[in-house]
């Protein structure tokens, strides 16, 4: 039998600054406090959506001032390389290896555009050799933890004894935007901060989890639900309020038949790792999984502490599982624009 691909190790990193939500609040108000007509009723989002603080790549300040795409790259190119280097070096250093080691490396973004990809600009910096290959996702948005780590392990299976090296950093804070007098910008603003994962899986010996396998579900006719609307100033926020019913009705029945399609029965999933897109999804998550309301408290405590990161958010939680603890068996789930759920089941190494 062809060896698992297996998880060898898990980093991640946050950049310097931390905005607490009652100083966001505040500045909020400021921006949009007498141009949107209801904000005293939008304005609730700060207190109900469950972060209390959060990591971002700049102070409060560049937030509130007009920037543009020059800025917002420059920023993104910058951040971002320290941010996937920080949780590269984490991650390599915990599996006892280097950059040189990498055959693959897999980078998941979509909060900024670059190109050359993120990892190109970390070719030295890190030590990658020249024949490694690059792989770049971009567009998966919040689904990218789970469905960037599952190519990963596909790759890894398809390769054993190669080294891959999957990426996911977001800057989600650079699509707030104090232009944009929409209720979406707002909960973003409530919600969105910045942050970088990084694993490595290798088929063979070792390891913390083993992948047993991954699915996806995308829903036709759901482009609206979440998204970047592209201007000239930057990215915009595409965020349906209808994203928790949708869960509410739609994501269960998807789950189970990802479930089904790789033989594992929900009856044998010991912890639901859950992206905790914000307070009314995890609920919904809860509902849909038949959980306990509060059982996803690792999501719940990942909001309050580091907010919305987007595609590492997920493997924050994971990170929070591990240290807790990791149960037999896994299903990390996470959903995004498309609109997209992804799955992926692990299991312990003994």
């Amino acid at each position: 039998m062809a060896p698992r691909p297996a998880l060898l190790s898990l980093a991640t990193a946050v950049p310097p600054y931390i905005l607490t939500q009652r100083d966001i609040a505040v500045a909020a108000r400021q921006v949009f406090g007498d141009q949107f007509g209801d904000f005293d009723k939008v304005v609730q989002v700060f207190e109900t959506a469950g972060v209390v603080q959060r990591h971002a790549v700049r102070p409060l300040e560049w937030y509130l001032e007009p920037h543009g795409w020059p800025d917002r790259t420059e920023v993104y190119l910058q951040s971002g390389a320290d941010l996937f280097e920080e949780a590269a070096r984490k991650a390599l250093a915990a599996a006892g290896l280097n950059g040189s080691d990498v055959d693959t490396v897999i980078t998941a973004s979509s909060t900024g555009v670059a190109t050359p990809s993120l990892d190109a600009y970390l070719l030295d910096r890190l030590g990658f050799r020249e024949d490694v290959t690059r792989i770049p996702l971009f567009g998966l948005g919040c689904a990218a933890g789970v469905t960037g780590l599952a190519v990963a392990t596909r790759l890894a299976a398809a390769s054993p004894g190669t080294v891959i090296l999957f990426v996911t950093v977001e800057l989600s804070t650079l699509a707030v935007r104090p232009d944009k007098l929409t209720a979406a910008n707002v909960v973003s603003t409530a919600l969105f901060a910045d942050g970088a994962a990084a694993l490595v899986v290798r088929a063979g010996v070792g390891g913390f989890a083993t992948a047993q396998g991954s699915g996806e579900h995308t829903w036709r006719d759901t482009l609206d639900i979440m998204g970047w609307d592209i201007d000239p100033d930057g990215f915009g926020v595409v965020l349906a309020r209808a994203l928790p019913p949708f869960a509410e009705t739609h994501l269960g029945p998807a789950i189970t038949g990802i479930l089904q399609r790789l033989g594992t029965p929900m009856s044998s999933i010991d912890r639901f790792v859950c992206h905790p897109g914000g307070p009314k999804i995890i609920t919904a998550l809860e509902q849909v999984l038949r959980l306990n309301q509060g059982t996803l408290d690792h999501e719940r405590e990942i909001l309050a502490t580091h907010g919305n990161m987007s595609a590492p958010t997920v493997l924050f939680v994971l990170e929070r599982v591990l240290r807790a603890g990791l149960p037999q068996r896994c299903l990390l789930i996470a959903m995004g624009p498309g609109f997209t759920a992804s799955c992926l089941v692990l299991e312990r190494c003994s």
